[in-house]
């Protein structure tokens, strides 16, 4: 599991994160919505190491990512991210951008990273793109192959930072329908989303993120439905 505590952050003089507290059980889906500049964005890459704290603790799986001895690469392992901008080697083909980090990471073998990274294109539909480079593929296919990408490390934890904030409106679905298997299929995930559709359909819970802080978290249908705070109700009634 995923244990967030009571962690805080600052760039400079300004807090983004005051105080955070959550945790993610295995199989579990959370969404985190919020306005930006909340800080849901910080909290993620915090998750994941690429970003210091300045005071709390987020352990994974016992292991506690900020402390002085442990192996940020080897954490980043179990714990796949996807980011707004898929980042992807445009000098590549999407099965070379698929294994680079197999090969270069985990030292596997062409054969064995090509294998790997075909089974995950597939996974998302991309298998008939395996020699097309990222400049000839749609947005939402780039952010499908960013996906594969991550899910080739065969992560435990795959931590999503509004994968389609940056796509065309028609292009979002087939992202979400990728997201939606990863669900259903079990994977624990925390999904920053504008999508607020998805957060309903798909989340165990979702995290309304103000200010830095997490004012209320809860089941979809409760937060949807009866929030017990007014900054929820307020936020939720100028996005839906």
């Amino acid at each position: 599991m995923i244990e967030i505590d009571n962690v805080r952050k600052s760039f400079d003089s300004f807090e983004v994160l005051k105080g955070v507290s959550m945790a993610v059980e295995k199989g579990e889906v959370v969404s985190v919505i919020g306005g930006s500049g909340s800080g849901k964005s910080t909290m993620l890459m915090c998750i994941n190491g690429l970003e210091p704290i300045n005071a709390g603790k987020i352990t994974v799986d016992g292991t506690e990512v900020h402390a002085k001895g442990t192996d940020l690469n080897k954490l980043r392992r179990n714990i796949g991210i996807v980011f707004q901008q898929w980042n992807a080697f445009p000098h590549l083909t999407v099965l070379e951008n698929t294994t680079l980090a197999l090969r270069k990471v985990l030292g596997k073998s062409k054969a064995e990273a090509d294998e790997i990274a075909k089974k995950q294109l597939n996974h998302v539909g991309l298998g008939d793109k395996l020699k097309v480079y990222p400049g000839k593929l749609s947005g939402g296919q780039q952010q499908r192959m960013a996906i594969a990408r991550a899910l080739a490390m065969e992560p435990k934890y795959m931590l999503f930072d509004e994968v389609t904030s940056a796509l065309d409106p028609q292009l979002v679905g087939e992202v979400l329908d990728t997201m939606r298997l990863l669900a259903k299929e079990g994977m624990t995930m925390i999904v920053v989303t504008h999508e607020m559709g998805f957060a309903r359909e798909v989340s165990n819970r979702v995290a309304f993120f103000k200010d830095g802080l997490i004012h209320e978290i809860g089941s979809p249908s409760q937060l949807f439905e009866s929030p017990e705070r007014p900054e929820t109700a307020a936020f939720l009634q100028s996005v839906l």
